[in-house]
């Protein structure tokens, strides 16, 4: 009786762990499983903080989850690698908590570079040695960008995680989206579809992407005319395949490689907040500018005036004016200086005038006194008040009878005439005037 056999009896009903813990027996019962070497490429390798390696067996067709505990990954002589072609030998079982069959890996030998690497990296350098990835030829992303197309799943987190970021930036951005697979064999025409259809488009920039993967899962971004589509477009396309450490040929040849999806939005789509700062400090700087333009015209403007009124005829005459004003008003005060000046002089004048009146009217008295006693000294004076003056033949004067002979003429002369006589006699005397 088989395990799934349908039973009407309740105990025949087997929980999930029984169902995992059975199939893990029957893998263990199995010789061959317990104790196998398999050969592929390495794909998602992740190393865990734990020590144990996690990653992909793969060949062109199928792959199987594997893994390497801490114990057996410390004596692993290289670090796995993506699309590293190796021998990993170990057992095969069940993951029961997961339900999933996996290769526990107990060592691992290292044959060499894989098929697909080997063709991912014989492509990289022809297409390189072509030009495709000059970074000359890269066309600028816009800074202002509205209008983006995206070539992506439908379904996947490529595409919210895009408009997530977008509307955050810009509410206002008009995404439109291409619906491509991403994956698989023919993904890479559906790829090459939605390039060529936005190119026919107004959209200014285009993202291709998708989430990560292993090398297999990634590969269609690695092909030949995938490349020389993003070459040939005419709008700039930006790169968003896979995680950080995913590399693609798609990558190299696009005119901007994002590390995500997210990133490519961020890049792709210009923050409004920013540009309406930019926008405030702009009109800040533009208003600032103007007011010294301004200014500088009008002083520009008033020097002009003043040059023109300068040479205006107004000007002159009011200049004439002006200076006509300052020769009258210096006349005026030189005038008055001179009056001033006469003024002063004149006072100095009448003080001399008293002063030499006073001088002549003292002169003139001392001058009456003297001419007062002169009078009492002239013989005329004293002829006028009856006396006479005797003088002998030859006009001497006859002061004492001693000066004068009996028989000598003499003249007598008065106030009003002369009386001409001869002495006939002469007596002295003695005390007559004592």
């Amino acid at each position: 009786m088989g395990l799934m056999e349908k039973r009407d009896n309740n105990a025949d009903v087997k929980t999930v762990t029984q169902i995992n813990m059975y199939i893990k027996g029957m893998f263990q019962r199995e010789s061959m499983l317990s104790r196998i070497t398999v050969k592929g490429e390495i794909s998602n390798c992740t190393y865990h903080r734990s020590g144990h390696i996690y990653f992909t067996l793969k060949d062109k067709t199928s792959a199987i989850s594997c893994v390497m505990f801490a114990s057996n990954a410390r004596g692993l002589k290289f670090r796995l690698a993506e699309g590293l072609s190796v021998l990993v030998r170990g057992s095969i079982s069940v993951f029961e908590s997961a339900g999933k069959y996996q290769l526990y890996a107990t060592s691992i030998e290292k044959e060499g570079l894989g098929t697909l690497y080997e063709e991912y990296e014989r492509l990289k350098k022809e297409l390189e040695a072509k030009g495709y990835f000059d970074p000359a030829k890269k066309k600028p992303i816009p800074k202002y960008a509205m209008k983006i197309g995206v070539v992506t799943s439908p379904t996947g987190a490529v595409i919210q995680d895009i408009r997530n970021v977008s509307y955050r930036r810009n509410k206002y951005v008009d995404l439109r989206l291409f619906p491509s697979e991403v994956q698989g064999p023919g993904s890479s025409e559906s790829l090459i579809k939605g390039i060529e259809y936005f190119n026919t488009t107004d959209v200014d920039v285009i993202i291709i992407g998708r989430g990560g993967g292993s090398l297999e899962d990634l590969f269609e971004f690695n092909n030949e005319k995938l490349v020389q589509a993003i070459y040939a477009s005419k709008k700039p396309v930006i790169s968003a395949v896979g995680h950080e450490t995913d590399y693609t040929l798609a990558d190299f040849v696009a005119d901007l490689r994002a590390p995500t999806p997210s990133a490519a939005a961020e890049l792709a789509v210009f923050s409004l907040v920013d540009f309406d700062n930019k926008v405030d400090r702009l009109e800040t700087a533009l208003m600032g500018r103007m007011s010294e333009i301004i200014a500088a015209k009008k002083e520009a403007v008033l020097n002009r005036k003043k040059v023109i009124y300068s040479l205006s005829p107004m000007k002159k005459i009011e200049s004439q004016k002006k200076e006509l004003k300052f020769k009258n008003e210096k006349l005026k005060n030189a005038i008055n200086d001179r009056l001033r000046d006469a003024k002063l002089r004149a006072d100095k004048a009448d003080d001399l005038t008293s002063l030499m009146n006073g001088v002549i009217d003292k002169k003139k008295h001392e001058f009456h006194i003297k001419v007062e006693r002169l009078k009492g000294l002239s013989p005329l004076e004293k002829i006028s008040s009856g006396y006479a003056y005797i003088s002998d033949a030859s006009s001497h004067s006859i002061k004492s009878v001693e000066d004068i002979n009996t028989g000598d003429e003499f003249h007598v002369t008065l106030k009003d005439g002369e009386i001409l006589g001869k002495v006939i006699n002469t007596e002295k005397r003695e005390d007559l005037w004592q």
